[in-house]
């Protein structure tokens, strides 16, 4: 499972003109499942985006949770993110997982994450529009599998 996290100072995302999530200050999280990602896979994201320290303390540091700052997310499944560009000239989107277990297994993430701090989402499979003004610009990619 692959994310991107951007630590936002307010993000909305709409489908057909019409918002389906919106959040404050927080983090905008784009999610990719892959073929062959499991619940560990979810529950490894979900604790990361909770947990990754990326806001600043009193101090300017780094050093607070998306928990800590009182921060929330807005999580879009995006299966683009799983596109491999090392040959030709399109993308190949072979490792993206069926849609069905996909949604499934971005549910579970939302859950977890929703659990925890106030959530918003998009339309899984949607043409979506996201509006977003990045806080930084902070971003940062995750891979349950992998490291860069």
């Amino acid at each position: 499972m692959r994310a991107v996290v951007q630590r936002v100072k307010k993000c909305r995302v709409s489908v057909s003109g019409k918002t389906t999530g919106e959040i404050a200050a927080g983090v905008c999280v784009l999610v990719g499942v892959a073929d062959g990602d499991d619940e560990s896979d979810a529950e490894y994201i979900a604790k990361k985006i909770v947990d990754l320290r990326i806001f600043e303390d009193a101090q300017g540091k780094m050093n607070l949770s998306l928990i800590d700052a009182g921060g929330s997310a807005l999580l879009v499944s995006q299966f683009t993110l799983l596109g491999d560009v090392r040959k030709g000239k399109r993308p190949s989107f072979n490792k993206a997982m069926k849609p069905d277990e996909a949604n499934r297994l971005f549910e579970v993430v939302v859950r977890l994450v929703a659990n925890q701090v106030p959530v918003g989402t998009g339309t899984f499979g949607a043409d979506m529009q996201l509006d977003i003004c990045n806080d930084g610009p902070v971003t940062i990619l995750m891979d349950s599998k992998k490291t860069f």
